[in-house]
């Protein structure tokens, strides 16, 4: 049977929709004839990242609770009750086989529907300290499918799969050359290249670290590969010279990472994942405004296995010269750290997400 039909739902940030398109992507390759159907918050980014992905997507009336009181609390239980009315039926028309969640607010109400509808339920959770959400589907989910160890404090360990987190295809077969990789940039292959990644809208913190730092770069005649994101460009390409380069976003992501000697970035699941990959020396700054402080959970994993380094925002002023001369000082260090994280790649993780979600359809 190929006409198999799957839900998914995942949503709020690109960190829970990519992983959702990745396992659809691989369920089609292997299922032609399959149908798929989104779930997503009305007025989040999946409901335009999804299309432009080539799938369906329909939108429930949720949010999650703000942290602070306001008027938009008063209002969650309404859309609970919205959202979960509209999702039995969503699952009541499109009947899928199986119902796969990667966290958000959406696939709350959506997979709770399915589970009670008889739908087997998949989970994918992408970061070492679980999502609010996908804690309270943990109980009824089938599987569990997870990037980390240490994951049964909370989840049902007799439902835990470790598979890593989906990873774009073009960064599986990064191939290395420096050289190659600088020159597209205009940079120098010869020099030593630090890239700077805040995500695609960008991290003022990483952006106000970088700009201060600029001349301390520059004595240790290191070249600057600067992401500073969309919502800082016009602040920050005054200083595009010969060697720092500063841009919105990165198109080729492969290249970047070539070009790259030592890496700072923020500690999402999904960039985790990419740099294991990757396997250069990175420096993590986590950003301290994201859920459950799940981008600090993520960079002490890897700390913990002396696969990373970790600074915190606060921490910058006092440390980041300190730590970064440290690291750059010693080729073993550089060495260590790009072993150590290599060693906790998955790079199959979508595949083995979905021979899970196969083996419930038997």
């Amino acid at each position: 049977m190929d006409s198999y039909r799957f839900i998914l739902s995942g949503g709020g940030t690109g960190g829970h929709i990519y992983p959702a398109v990745a396992i659809a992507n691989e369920l089609k390759k292997r299922y032609p004839d399959a149908e798929f159907l989104f779930v997503g918050a009305k007025d989040k980014m999946e409901m335009e990242k999804v299309p432009q992905a080539g799938y369906e997507i329909k939108g429930l009336w949720i949010s999650g609770i703000q942290r602070k009181l306001t008027l938009k609390n008063l209002m969650f239980p309404f859309k609970l009750i919205s959202s979960l009315l509209e999702a039995r039926k969503i699952v009541k028309q499109f009947k899928p086989h199986v119902a796969i969640g990667t966290g958000g607010f959406a696939s709350g109400p959506l997979l709770r529907m399915a589970e009670s509808l008889g739908v087997p339920c998949v989970l994918q959770e992408q970061n070492s300290f679980a999502g609010i959400t996908n804690k309270l589907l943990a109980g009824k989910a089938k599987k569990i499918c997870v990037a980390y160890d240490g994951m049964e404090r909370f989840f049902p360990k007799e439902k835990i799969v470790k598979t890593g987190n989906p990873i774009r295809t073009d960064l599986v077969d990064v191939k290395e050359n420096k050289q190659e990789a600088s020159n597209f940039f205009g940079l120098d292959g010869n020099k030593k290249t630090v890239l700077v990644l805040g995500g695609s809208l960008g991290a003022r913190r990483i952006n106000q670290l970088i700009e201060k730092e600029l001349d301390f770069f520059a004595k240790q005649e290191l070249q600057v590969l600067w992401q500073c994101g969309k919502l800082y460009h016009k602040e920050y390409k005054k200083y595009e010279s010969g060697s720092v380069k500063v841009l919105a976003f990165v198109n080729r992501m492969d290249l970047a990472y070539a070009a790259a000697d030592v890496i700072i970035s923020r500690a999402g699941a999904g960039s985790v994942s990419e740099l294991c990959l990757v396997g250069k020396p990175v420096i993590f700054i986590p950003s301290p405004n994201v859920a459950e402080d799940h981008q600090t959970q993520n960079a002490k994993a890897l700390v913990a296995k002396d696969a990373a380094i970790m600074l915190r925002e606060v921490e910058l002023d006092a440390e980041f010269e300190k730590r970064f001369l440290g690291l750059m000082d010693s080729k073993e260090t550089q060495d260590k750290l790009g072993e150590n994280i290599k060693k906790m790649a998955m790079p199959k993780a979508t595949e083995h997400i979905v021979d899970e979600i196969v083996k419930l359809l038997k």
